[in-house]
């Protein structure tokens, strides 16, 4: 197959393929109906077109209007701007006007969510796909003849807002050039079916799934939002062979009941990064497929891939010929490989685990839209930083630690909580644990852990305490302060651990709570009087501010 430059090429190279080409509920459409829907759409944009940067901000879920945008927004040179529906208010508002967005097409079910906010975006520019009235405009007008003249490979394409997940989002910049080629080099077939339940504003679906699926024919099944209960029936009825994800959408799946049909499907191989080890292992168990994890990013300028003979957990190892670090921010030298105990605990911590870096990996990076800033910090002495904490094994294999604001420091020792977080994910029914640093009344840190329980399965806090005196891979200062359970850890718009949130709640929450106050290994219930000693007690140590102050 030739490699296309542009995604334009890649659309128009489907317009005379009859195979399936999308299937949405209970309708299909073949490529060449898909691209017709999208030169359509071309012209509908192009039609809207006025004075100033070419961007279009799409609101939608997983529907075929949202491929059909893309696809035109492709051909007509229009830059797609996706907008996150699980943002509201001001922050929806600010990422609108911040990407000059000069038209935006919604759904009936999410128009009300942008009503009354400031866009910057005229109300005539705004169209409510899925309404007579707009069905008739897209149908009055001709489709274009081919791709604009301005579509080249350095064309910018999309606008991806990062998941926002540790600070504010970032659009990223992404051009033709970095969509066509990877996309052209996918080993997908005519065969394939690509099942696609990833919100389509995430680079996830796009790179693993959408784009592939334009490039080789593959057939691509959208699933109007993620339905764990769904999952299965949608896979097996739609006789998918790939599916992708990230974050804890396969912990969902594996909270299903099993059935005897959890073997019988056609999937050949998971894409799921941020995955957790336990959850990788029994859905390979349960379903009889493996799972590829790796390590991305919305930016994609560092990628590390699993490959024959990686531990569980670890993040693979880089291509040949990269030029991948884990790097001290402040030394600029490469950090030691992890050393570890006889019982498996890392112990040298403050010395191996540091940023993951590309040395190699400017050129790969294309950009934030109108933030120097935020493109200064991330390419800094000529080098890609991910802005992610991670170790590397003697072996060469690179572990997730955390991210750059997750060090946790606590009498004198820094350590990450990337390690504690997959040892409390061993316990028996846990279904997930988060880590993170909480202030200590008078210095540094304390640690706490949410968990999530199987099941809203009680929490024992004497089984916990069994639990963590056999983890001889444990650190000692690694022990949580706090624990608290939660029936679900709150999640951003594309299912990653809303870190930020819980950082913010702290210990104030009227959810169940355990704690040590004292050095041994006993937790009791923390109660209203424990938040208020808790709160005096730094206000007697100054430290209130650290209550106070938003994260």
């Amino acid at each position: 197959m030739t490699m296309a430059e542009t995604v334009a090429e890649l659309v128009l190279s489907r317009e005379d393929d009859d195979s399936p080409g999308l299937w949405f509920e209970d309708a299909s459409w073949t490529w060449r109906e898909v691209v017709a829907q999208c030169r359509a759409r071309a012209a509908l944009v192009e039609s809207m077109r006025q004075d100033g940067p070419f961007h279009v901000g799409v609101l939608l879920e997983n529907t075929p209007e949202h491929l059909f945008l893309l696809g035109g927004a492709a051909l007509a040179g229009a830059v797609v701007v996706g907008i996150n529906p699980t943002t509201r208010g001001e922050q929806l508002a600010r990422n609108v006007r911040h990407t000059d967005c000069q038209m935006i097409v919604t759904s009936p079910d999410l128009v009300s969510i942008i009503d009354g906010l400031d866009l910057g975006v005229p109300s005539d520019q705004i169209l409510v796909a899925g309404t007579p009235e707009y069905e008739a405009r897209v149908a009055a007008i001709d489709p274009v003849a081919g791709p604009a003249p301005s579509v080249a490979p350095e064309s910018l394409l999309m606008l991806i807002f990062t998941s926002g997940s540790t600070g504010s989002p970032k659009a990223v910049k992404v051009t033709h050039r970095n969509t066509a080629g990877p996309a052209s080099r996918s080993m997908f077939t005519t065969n394939d079916v690509l099942y696609t339940a990833m919100p389509m504003f995430h680079g996830n679906a796009l790179r693993a799934s959408v784009f592939p699926a334009f490039a080789t024919g593959a057939t691509l099944v959208l699933r109007r939002r993620f339905s764990a209960s769904e999952w299965l029936a949608d896979v097996r009825r739609s006789g998918a062979t790939f599916f992708s994800t990230v974050g804890r959408a396969l912990a969902f799946i594996l909270a299903t009941p099993p059935t005897d049909h959890d073997t019988d499907h056609r999937l050949r191989r998971v894409l799921a990064p941020e995955s957790s080890a336990p959850d990788v292992r029994a859905f390979s168990a349960r379903f009889g497929v493996p799972v590829i994890e790796g390590y991305g990013s919305s930016e994609n300028a560092v990628v590390l891939f699993p490959m024959e003979g990686s531990p569980p957990g670890s993040l693979g190892k880089a291509l040949p010929g990269s030029d991948i670090a884990v790097v001290n921010p402040t030394t600029l030298e490469e950090c030691p490989r992890a050393v570890f105990d006889a019982d498996g605990r890392l112990v040298n911590g403050d010395e191996c685990i540091g940023e993951l870096v590309g040395r190699d990996a400017v050129a790969s990076f294309e950009g934030y839209y109108k933030n120097p800033e935020a493109e200064a910090e991330r390419c800094r002495n000529g080098w890609y930083w991910t802005g992610d904490l991670a170790y590397r094994d003697d072996d060469g294999f690179f572990w997730f630690a955390g991210r750059s604001g997750d060090w946790i420091r606590v009498d004198s020792e820094n350590f990450t909580p990337a390690p504690i977080e997959r040892i409390l994910a061993r316990m028996p029914g846990v279904a997930g644990a988060v880590v993170y640093a909480v202030p200590d009344a008078r210095t540094a840190d304390q640690v706490m852990a949410t968990l999530e329980m199987e099941d809203g399965a009680p929490f024992d806090p004497e089984a916990f305490v069994g639990f963590l005196a056999e983890q001889r891979d444990l650190g000692p200062k690694w022990v949580p302060r706090y624990v608290r359970i939660v029936a679900s850890i709150p999640l951003t718009g594309t299912n990653k651990v809303d870190k930020t949130r819980l950082r913010a709640q702290r210990w104030e929450t009227d959810d169940e709570m355990w704690w040590r106050p004292g050095r041994e290994l006993v937790y009791r219930r923390f109660t209203r009087d424990d938040a208020e000693s808790l709160r005096a007690e730094f206000v007697e140590n100054r430290r209130e501010h650290i209550l106070d102050a938003s994260p």
